[in-house]
């Protein structure tokens, strides 16, 4: 989910201003240029000398160090667990990612995502330490059966696997009633975030604003709550 159409979540962990990234395939890269792309100092990692030269080359992170993750003295030159925030991003390889994740949380981090390939793999990266592992293939295709079934939900964050936040396109339904009148959390088990209309929104809205067919509210409740809006 691309984070930054929503303004108010651009600020999360808004005092960690710099991320460290290990691994630079295409997830790696991805996350390297988004968080680049948003202000943040980043340092790439990799233990392909070409691909160190290459994020380097298109300029989306601030520093790059080939070096080998499995390695504690290689990260400490590197200066990377001095980072508050690390991503591993070398899930396609178990037994890697599994000691960078042992080396970073030893070492001290205080918060380390890693990218799993399974459901086992992502267990054990919790058993060594990860403080949030994500699965990039399966929220993929999450993310797009609910674009197909749902094109009315615009961007979706999943708090966890029952509870998210979505941006969605007012319905027809809802048009020109006020938010007081809708009553989302007595007929919905929903909660009204924001309102607002080409990518500017306003949080915490009054209760006797109206909605209309074309607008996007973003509500915060259960899976199962949100399939229930008639999107």
């Amino acid at each position: 989910m691309n984070l930054s159409s929503f303004g108010f979540f651009r600020h999360l962990r808004s005092n960690n201003q710099q991320f460290a990234v290990i691994g630079l395939g295409r997830f790696g890269r991805a996350v390297c240029s988004s968080l680049h792309r948003l202000g943040y100092e980043v340092l790439g990692s990799d233990i392909e000398e070409k691909l160190v030269t290459q994020v380097v080359t298109d300029q989306i992170v601030s520093h790059a160090v080939q070096l080998n993750s499995t390695e504690p003295l290689a990260l400490k030159e590197a200066g990377i667990f001095e980072f508050e925030t690390v991503i591993i991003a070398i899930g396609n390889y178990l037994q890697e990612s599994i000691i960078t994740t042992l080396n970073l949380k030893e070492a001290g981090v205080p918060y380390v995502v890693a990218k799993a390939s399974s459901e086992v793999h992502g267990k054990l990266l919790k058993r060594v330490g990860a403080d949030h592992v994500v699965f990039p293939e399966y929220e993929a295709g999450c993310t797009l059966a609910r674009s197909l079934t749902k094109p009315s939900i615009l961007e979706r964050f999943d708090i966890d696997p029952d509870h998210s936040i979505v941006e969605v396109l007012v319905p027809e339904e809802f048009h020109g009633k006020t938010i007081m009148e809708l009553e989302l959390r007595k007929h919905y088990g929903l909660n009204l975030l924001a309102v607002g209309q080409n990518d500017k929104f306003e949080i915490n809205p009054d209760p006797k604003q109206r909605l209309f067919k074309g607008s996007a509210m973003i509500v915060i409740g259960s899976n199962r709550d949100i399939d229930r809006l008639p999107l």
